[in-house]
């Protein structure tokens, strides 16, 4: 048996070589009076921002990194024992890590999946980034210049991949959940209304189709003046314009690595144009605004939630690409 683990601030993505599936879920837990677990995944999602004080609910990665290792221990734990139908062997575990976080946080991820009971007999560590690029079918090993971006929900990752290394990397903590904050700011300062951050996300999401059919996007809050419930309808452009500042960091911070980049790599991104994937990369104009930023074509992935478990899958089925992963130093295979 073996699993890929990608777990994102969002989501957690596992590919199980079982069955050869992907399992998306929320990446959140719901405690009970400080010590019951009470719902995990999409289920504390659906609470989310409804319960009651004495149910907790959060999100044990911050950042990209583990911000509440016990937690993340029993949701990797339930997750994996739900794939498995309660019946846990032995099994390998490939986990995919930012490159640009230090070395005791990639530890955290190996101890993750060491402590979590889920009889680890291997557990193998893989860049983020190459299982990004394997999953989008670049072919990691004999590509040269390849640059990365993955849009996610607390940072994004920019990287220059070549020869199945990466030669630069940067994090920088700017993704969806800013976006979404960007629009419950705008709407409150122009409507005087409090949204919550689900619907904020769901007008995300739902720009680019709002846009096409020329509708204002719908949505609920409570009136600041009068503390009431109200229904308003948010022009798309202004959900744009909010988001606008945040989209200009991730350009800026494309344009620093591409300024450091070696000149014969910067030929092959050139020709290759860039590579955008993670969840929050489908938000309507991103790509359209990246391509102009810097004058190159933008390839945004198909599965951009699920790219880096596909890579993970396919380190885990081929032979041919399993060196990409590592064991962290003095723990063993």
């Amino acid at each position: 048996m073996a699993f890929g683990i990608d777990l994102g601030t969002n989501n957690i993505k596992i590919y199980s070589r079982a069955d050869d599936s992907i399992m998306i879920e929320k990446n959140m837990i719901a405690i009970e009076n400080k010590n019951t677990l009470f719902a995990y995944g999409d289920s504390a999602f659906e609470m989310y921002e409804k319960a009651p004080g004495n149910i907790h609910i959060s999100y044990p990665l911050c950042n990209g990194v583990i911000a509440d290792i016990q937690n993340m221990q029993t949701l990797i734990r339930y997750f994996i024992s739900g794939l498995t139908k309660g019946a846990l062997k032995s099994a390998e575990y490939y986990v995919a890590v930012p490159t640009d976080i230090t070395e005791v946080e990639k530890r955290a991820f190996y101890d993750l999946i060491r402590d979590a009971n889920v009889k680890a007999k291997k557990i193998m560590v893989v860049e983020k980034a190459i299982a990004d690029g394997l999953g989008l079918e670049i072919d990691v090993k004999n590509s040269q210049g390849v640059l990365l971006v993955n849009v996610g929900y607390d940072t994004t990752e920019i990287s220059i991949l070549s020869l199945g290394g990466i030669v630069l990397s940067h994090l920088i903590n700017v993704g969806g959940k800013k976006f979404d904050e960007a629009i419950r700011s705008v709407v409150r300062k122009e409507f005087s209304l409090i949204i919550g951050g689900k619907t904020a996300e769901n007008v995300k999401m739902s720009l680019r189709e709002l846009e096409e059919e020329g509708k204002g996007a719908t949505v609920y809050g409570r009136d600041i003046v009068t503390g009431l419930p109200v229904e308003r309808e948010i022009p798309t452009d202004l959900v744009n314009d909010a988001m606008h500042e945040h989209f200009s960091t991730i350009i800026d911070n494309i344009k620093v690595i591409l300024e450091r980049t070696p000149p014969e790599l910067a030929a092959d991104i050139y020709r290759h144009g860039i590579y955008l994937t993670g969840g929050a990369s489908q938000v309507s104009h991103l790509g359209e605004l990246v391509s102009r930023g810097t004058g190159l074509q933008v390839n945004i992935a198909e599965q951009p939630i699920a790219s880096v478990a596909i890579g993970l899958s396919r380190i885990i089925k081929d032979d041919n690409y399993k060196s990409v992963a590592y064991a962290i130093e003095g723990m063993g295979r």
